[in-house]
């Protein structure tokens, strides 16, 4: 390709690139004739470095959190990945202090993040992170698509009523609140 053909492709002036040529920073050689001829750069492939994350919401849910990890790692296994970091969480998936997911997210190293269920990740903004981990050319891969743990969801909706009780009532009375209106969805439910 010769350099003004690169320099379209990567967005930049011909001036700009004939200047990183001079310099040295991009590969190539003069013709005869007189055109630069820019040499394609191999694309660098490098292991695919590959975390399992696993969360549950509460302590009470732990023994679920080993067997998360169990599936995820048989699930690792069957697609030949070689698992880097496995990161194990308990923390509600309705707030956003899950400290061992952010230092993953941090972690530009790791090139696919596995996690059984999208609200293993995250409740809230699930394709916002699939988006910015995708600007990095990393991604989030889900086993199971469908969503169907009743008791986990229970346990986030009464979080978030508690929540917004919480601000609207004051602390003392927030928690009758959610678990009268817990009840009261329960009672409709059955």
């Amino acid at each position: 390709m010769n350099l003004s053909q690169y320099a379209k492709q990567q967005g930049i002036s011909y001036r700009t690139a004939f200047r990183w040529w001079q310099a040295g920073q991009i590969k190539g050689y003069q013709a005869p004739s007189g055109t630069i001829l820019v040499t394609p750069e191999e694309p660098t492939t490098q292991a695919e470095k590959i975390a399992i994350y696993a969360r549950v919401s509460t302590r009470e849910r732990k023994d679920n959190l080993e067997r998360q990890v169990e599936r995820l790692s048989s699930y690792c296994a069957a697609k030949g990945y070689q698992i880097s970091l496995s990161v194990k969480e308990i923390a509600s998936g309705v707030n956003d202090s899950h400290p061992k997911l952010l230092s993953l997210l941090k972690d530009t190293s790791i090139t696919r993040i596995v996690v059984e269920h999208r609200d293993r990740l995250t409740r809230f903004g699930f394709h916002y992170l699939e988006m910015l981990l995708a600007i990095q050319g990393r991604t989030i891969e889900v086993v199971n698509q469908a969503e169907d743990d009743k008791e986990d969801l229970m346990a986030d909706l009464t979080a978030i009523l508690y929540s917004f009780t919480a601000r609207m009532y004051g602390q003392r009375r927030a928690k009758r609140k959610t678990e009268k209106m817990v009840r009261e969805l329960e009672a409709k439910d059955e």
